[in-house]
């Protein structure tokens, strides 16, 4: 099922801005026995991205009996909510309209199935050589401007790999096409900056606060490719997978799932 401002079809206009230029955000949010979850956070993120762009958004409540109406048409226990929101229409040209009416698109998908061996013994990350150009003034967002990340996504058929990592002009890393990354040394974990690039994953931010909570050491910095020998732990997590072990990056191997790895799994699953 599909709204468009609320109304069930699968048509926007051709003068509609996320079409043109890519000119909005999304979210995408696991469903989970008919609730999405984590709404309030995403919709925090949303609203930081749409504070960015100058988007006006359309009030949470509308979004929330949006969402409760499409989830509530789908019986299934696992589904997929994709909430996009547009500048809407507007006229030939860059310039944004003075007073933006926006387009909300709400999606419902089935849920993907990933193959158990992600979890139990690991996944295999190709190290992609599309780089993530730096713009501090998008990094951390989910905008609609997804290209690097299609083109990244291009780069490998092998089955056998789950997901890509992606690194900056600077050989630094930042992500996965579709994921955070976190590494471990001894009893410090450390994720990459995204001040520069990269997005800002809700699971990212809820391990960081949970991990705060319990005092265990979090440290955001820039990470080199060089450094990857120096890890003895890595994962990767977004909304759906929550976390998948890495047992390869390249040619880099690790032990996985390692004793912090399942730690931090542990804590995703505590109840909020």
């Amino acid at each position: 099922m599909i709204l468009v401002n609320g109304v069930e079809t699968e048509q926007i206009s051709v003068t509609d801005r996320g079409l043109q230029y890519g000119d909005g955000l999304f979210e995408t949010i696991a469903v989970v026995d008919g609730k999405p979850e984590f709404w309030g956070r995403h919709m925090a993120r949303l609203q930081r991205g749409a504070e960015k762009l100058s988007i006006p958004l359309p009030p949470e409540e509308l979004l929330l009996a949006e969402a409760e109406q499409i989830v509530g048409s789908d019986d299934s226990s696992h589904s997929v909510l994709k909430i996009t929101i547009t500048r809407g229409s507007g006229g030939r040209g860059y310039r944004p309209p003075e007073s933006p009416t926006p387009t909300r698109i709400l999606a419902l998908s089935p849920w993907p199935e990933y193959p158990a061996g992600y979890y139990r013994t690991g996944a295999r990350l190709h190290i992609c050589k599309t780089r993530l150009g730096n713009n501090p003034s998008l990094a951390g967002i989910k905008h609609l401007n997804r290209l690097e990340q299609v083109i990244a996504r291009d780069e490998w058929s092998d089955l056998e790999i789950a997901e890509g990592l992606m690194l900056d002009g600077e050989n630094n890393l930042i992500e996965g096409t579709m994921s955070n990354i976190f590494f471990v040394k001894g009893d410090e974990l450390i994720t990459p900056e995204l001040t520069k690039c990269g997005v800002a994953g809700v699971m990212r931010e809820l391990l960081i606060d949970r991990l705060q909570g319990e005092e265990i050491p979090v440290t955001i910095r820039p990470i080199s490719l060089g450094e990857l020998d120096a890890f003895d732990e890595a994962f990767c997590s977004n909304s759906l997978i929550h976390i998948w072990p890495i047992r390869q990056i390249g040619d880099r191997g690790f032990s996985a799932p390692g004793p912090m790895t399942i730690h931090c799994i542990q804590l995703l699953n505590r109840p909020s």
